[in-house]
C-alpha cells in the first residue's frame, strides 16, 4: 500500500521489478521445458524402430505375449475363472506364473482393448526407462546442467537398443516396474520425490516390499537389508509385502491359495528351463545335461556361492554410500540366484552401467561401461544356440557363448566391487552412514 501509493520514482521500480520477476519466472519455466521436450523426442525417435518392429511389423501370434498373460490374469479375476489354470491362445499356451497381487494390478489392462493395451504398456515401459536412467546416470547427467533432460533422453534412447530392454518391449514384460520400484526406494527413499509443488514421501523399504509382492525375486533385497542392518527398511518392506499379499488373499482367496500351494512350486510353468533364454546359474547347469541329482547339488553350491559373494558386494557398496551400485548388485544377485532368469530380466544391467560409469570422468570406468554396454547389446544366447548347430564349432565354446549373459552378470559384480566409488558430491548417492541403520 505504501509503495503503491508513493511517488512515481518510488512506485515505478517496484512495479517494474515485479514485472521483471514474473517475466523472468515465465522465461525460466519455458527454458526448463525445452530440454525436457527435446529429451523426450530423442527417446521417442530412438525407440521408434524398436517399437515399430515389435508392435507393428511383428506377427500377431507373437505380439506382446507376456502382456497377454498379465492381461488375461486380470480378466480371469473379473470373469471369475481360475487364474492359474487358464492358458493364453495358441500357439503360446502360456499360464500366469506371478503372485496373485500381480493379477490384481493387471485388471486395468484387462479393461483396455487388446490392441490399445500393448501400446499403452509400451509407453509406460519407456517412461519407466526414462525414470531409471535419470536415477542410475544422475552423476553423468548432472554435468549437462540445464540440458540434463536432453542428455537423459540420449542415454535412455541408447539403452532402448540393448538386448534386455528390447526384449522387455518385445514381450510386454514387467521388469522395468520392478527395477523402478527398487531403485526409487533405495535412492530416493530418504527424501521422496517432488511432483509439482508437493513432495511425495513413503516409508523407505515399502516400494521394495511392493516389488516383492509383484514378483518374488526382489526378495533378495530383504536379505540385503538384514545383512546391512537396515532394520527399518526391512520392517517396512516386509509389512508392505505382507499387507498387499493379505489384502489380495481377502480379495481373491482361491487364486491366492492356489499360487502359494501349487503354482509357485512348479518351475516348469515358467517354460523350458534348459532353453537358451534362461541365463541363471541353474539354466547353465541344465544345459550341461548332467544327472538331475548332480545338477541340483551344483546349483545349490554355485548359486549359494554367487549369492554370498554378490551380497558382499552389495554390502560394500552400501557402506560406500553408492546407492545405485547397491541396487544393481542386489539385482544381479537375483538374476544368478533365481531358478529362471530370462533375457529380459537382465534389464538390471542398466543400473550396472550407470553405477560403473559414474560421472564419466574416470577413463577406466568409462571404458568398462562402454564395453559392458556393447556386450549387453548382443543377444549372445541365440548366437550360442546357432553355434551348437555348426559341427565345426567346439561344443564347449558354443555352450559358453550360449550362457554369455550369465558371464556378463558375474563380471558385473566384479566391476561393481572394484570400480564403483562415490564422488565428492555424487548426485543420487550419499555418504556412508552406518550408525543410523545399526541402532
Amino acid at each position: 500500500m505504501v509503495v503503491d501509493g508513493g511517488s512515481g520514482a518510488t512506485g515505478a521500480p517496484g512495479a517494474s521489478g515485479a514485472r521483471g520477476r514474473d517475466g523472468g519466472a515465465a522465461s525460466s519455466g519455458r527454458s526448463a521445458v525445452l530440454p525436457v521436450l527435446l529429451g523426450v523426442l530423442v527417446l521417442a525417435a530412438a525407440a521408434a524402430p524398436v517399437v515399430h518392429r515389435y508392435l507393428v511389423a511383428y506377427p500377431d501370434d507373437q505380439w506382446q505375449v507376456d502382456l497377454e498373460v498379465y492381461r488375461e490374469a486380470g480378466r480371469s479375476l473379473l470373469l471369475g475363472r481360475p487364474v492359474y489354470e487358464f492358458l493364453t491362445e495358441s500357439p503360446q499356451l502360456l499360464p500366469f506364473t506371478y503372485p496373485t497381487f500381480s493379477a490384481v494390478l493387471s485388471v486395468p489392462l484387462a479393461l483396455l482393448p487388446w490392441g490399445a493395451a500393448g501400446w499403452v504398456w509400451t509407453g509406460v515401459q519407456l517412461a519407466l526407462l526414462w525414470l531409471v536412467v535419470g536415477l542410475a546416470f544422475a552423476p553423468l547427467l548432472a554435468r549437462a546442467g540445464r540440458w540434463a533432460p536432453l542428455a537423459q533422453g540420449v542415454v535412455a534412447g541408447a539403452c532402448v537398443w540393448i538386448s534386455p530392454v528390447g526384449e522387455n518391449l518385445r514381450f510386454g514384460q514387467v521388469n522395468l516396474v520392478l527395477v523402478s520400484l527398487c531403485l526409487l526406494d533405495v535412492v530416493r527413499g530418504h527424501d521422496g520425490v517432488r511432483l509439482g509443488r508437493h513432495r511425495v514421501r513413503w516409508p523407505r523399504g515399502a516400494l521394495v516390499g511392493i516389488a516383492v509382492a509383484v514378483k518374488l525375486t526382489p526378495g533378495v533385497f530383504l536379505i540385503h537389508f538384514a545383512l546391512t542392518r537396515q532394520w527399518r527398511e526391512l520392517r517396512n518392506a516386509v509389512l508392505a509385502a505382507a499387507g498387499v499379499t493379505v489384502a489380495t488373499f481377502l480379495l481373491a482367496p482361491e487364486a491366492s491359495l492356489e499360487f502359494w500351494t501349487s503354482a509357485l512350486l512348479d518351475p516348469e510353468r515358467l517354460g523350458p528351463n534348459a532353453g537358451s533364454s534362461n541365463q541363471s546359474v541353474r539354466g547353465f547347469l541344465l544345459r550341461l545335461y548332467l544327472p538331475e541329482a548332480v545338477t541340483t547339488l551344483l546349483w545349490v553350491l554355485l548359486a549359494g556361492t554367487a549369492a554370498a559373494l554378490g551380497l558382499a558386494v552389495a554390502r560394500r557398496l552400501h557402506r560406500r554410500g553408492a546407492l545405485v551400485g547397491e541396487v544393481a548388485a542386489c539385482g544381479v544377485v537375483a538374476l544368478l540366484l533365481s531358478p529362471v532368469s530370462w533375457l529380459h530380466h537382465f534389464v538390471w544391467g542398466v543400473l550396472v552401467l550407470g553405477a560403473v560409469l559414474g560421472d564419466g570422468r574416470e577413463r577406466r570406468r568409462a571404458v568398462v561401461a562402454v564395453v559392458g554396454f556393447a556386450l549387453l547389446s548382443v543377444a549372445w544366447p541365440w548366437w550360442g544356440a546357432n553355434l551348437l548347430a555348426e559341427r565345426s564349432v567346439p561344443v564347449p565354446l558354443a555352450r559358453a557363448v550360449q550362457s554369455a549373459d550369465l558371464w556378463w552378470a558375474c563380471l558385473a559384480l566384479v566391476a561393481l566391487a572394484r570400480l564403483v566409488r562415490v564422488p565428492a558430491s555424487g548426485a543420487g548417492e550419499r555418504r556412508p552412514v552406518e550408525s543410523s541403520h545399526s541402532r
